[in-house]
């Protein structure tokens, strides 16, 4: 089944500035990334409150991932078929709604639907966000900045995400994690529906691939689930292998119903964009890498260093706060030094980081063993997540950004759930502090897999 859709170019003179476009896609990627983490340190008190088990509560991550996974290519294409601004306004009015329905949830199953609603709206917010940069700048100097800018607030998002769950369920209580969407998204949504500018519609070419993206969707989601089932049944279990298997033979039907439909959801000649592939792989594992340091990190200092919740949100504080004015330079410095080389820096510097803790002992103490890690993980990654973004984006014409934002969006948010889900199982591997070093050391590895790979990948100075 296929339906007629508008392809939509950037009306040409803004009656904005560009500043404000990068503020309220700064603003409501940081919600998204915030969103991601807030519950990590708040599921202890969830679980209390409504009186679940710990599978059941940890469908409140679950459900915000997998739906956020499986719809981000999907999410990005409708900004390119009906309008930035309008899947924008779309996905913060979703985003908004089922954030207060997760604050007043009574039940756990409330809570979890909502939390699956919230990943639907963050499908749709997050790609968007990052094809309006791409219309809004043009392709150079301005536009390094501009995502250095947003790579700054997105890198940091997702430990600040920590922090804002420990002093919240410390304080206010865990329902306030999502509860102070409601205002800010509000706000967003006046300002964006008043000060941006439509999409030109064009006249009607094109025909949404729903096949595509049904198929496409349906695999990532199962893909994706795959992965938290495997972590928690076992990777060999029967269900696992099924489920893995389903993912897989809807990837595959995807591909083929894309070389063969009129107007595929995902051009062939985006398989052809050298940059855009392997930016896509390095975002892959370097978020496969970063996520599941700052969720192991997390389980060492409140399981076997006895900190408090509060006091891991705090002790955070050092990767957030250097993570955004490195990722603020590496904005500029990807514009006279090339992708290449900030990502072999970075990834090597967060490899250092990772390793670093193989070593902390059950009495560690945080200025000598957890703060020079910390130090690392920051630059390295703030080092990254700009020149990543620019490479994936580098010579993408305006009427694919949103797919190629999607694509590198879902690549990170896959890599998340495959990090988080293969470390989980490194350290059950393990017994007791020797299960946290033997993951620190995968962390490691992960981020040199994917330094070799921006090394090879991105052959030339200017790639």
């Amino acid at each position: 089944m296929s339906y007629t859709a508008t392809r939509t170019v950037a009306a040409p003179p803004r009656s904005v500035t560009a500043g404000l476009v990068l503020g309220l896609a700064c603003a409501a990627d940081a919600m998204v990334g915030l969103d991601m983490a807030i519950v990590n340190v708040a599921l202890p008190s969830i679980q209390r409150e409504l009186g679940v088990g710990q599978g059941v509560v940890q469908w409140v991550i679950v459900a915000y991932g997998l739906l956020l996974g499986g719809f981000l290519l999907f999410g990005g294409r409708l900004a390119d078929q009906f309008g930035r601004k309008r899947v924008f306004l779309a996905g913060l009015a979703v985003f908004t709604g089922s954030s207060l329905l997760a604050g007043i949830s009574a039940e756990a199953w409330q809570l979890i639907a909502a939390r699956g609603i919230q990943g639907f709206g963050a499908a749709l917010i997050a790609p968007t966000a990052l094809s309006l940069l791409a219309v809004a700048y043009p392709e150079g100097r301005q536009r390094n900045r501009s995502l250095g800018v947003f790579a700054a607030v997105g890198g940091v998002s997702g430990s600040l995400g920590v922090v804002a769950s420990g002093l919240l369920t410390g304080g206010p209580g865990w329902r306030w994690g999502f509860l102070i969407n409601v205002p800010a998204g509000l706000v967003m949504i006046t300002l964006a529906a008043v000060f941006l500018t439509s999409d030109r519609v064009g006249r009607r070419t094109a025909r949404l691939d729903t096949a595509g993206a049904a198929t496409v969707t349906g695999g990532l989601l199962l893909l994706v689930y795959a992965l938290h089932h495997g972590a928690t049944h076992g990777w060999l279990a029967w269900s696992t292998l099924a489920l893995g298997a389903a993912a897989v033979a809807l990837l595959y039907v995807f591909v083929r119903i894309e070389r063969r439909t009129a107007n595929p959801l995902v051009p062939p000649s985006t398989w052809r964009k050298r940059t855009l592939m392997v930016a896509n792989a390095a975002a892959f594992l370097t978020t496969c890498a970063f996520l599941s340091f700052i969720f192991i990190a997390s389980l060492l200092m409140q399981q076997v260093l006895g900190y408090s919740p509060q006091l891991t949100g705090v002790a955070w504080l050092a990767t957030t706060a250097t993570i955004f004015p490195v990722a603020m330079i590496g904005g500029r410095l990807t514009a006279r030094l090339g992708v290449r080389p900030l990502l072999i820096i970075g990834l090597g510097l967060f490899a250092v980081g990772a390793v670093w803790l193989t070593r902390v002992p059950a009495t560690g103490n945080y200025w000598t063993d957890l703060l020079p890690s910390f130090l690392a993980a920051g630059i390295g990654f703030g080092l990254c997540v700009p020149a990543l973004q620019v490479g994936a984006l580098a010579g993408v014409p305006e009427e694919d950004s949103g797919l190629a934002s999607g694509l590198v969006e879902t690549m990170r948010e896959v890599g998340g759930a495959a990090g988080v889900a293969a470390v989980s199982t490194v350290l059950v591997a393990g017994a007791g502090l020797a299960g946290f070093h033997l993951a620190f050391l995968f962390i490691g590895i992960l981020a040199t897999l994917a330094l070799v790979t921006a090394a090879i990948g991105f052959a030339g100075r200017r790639a």
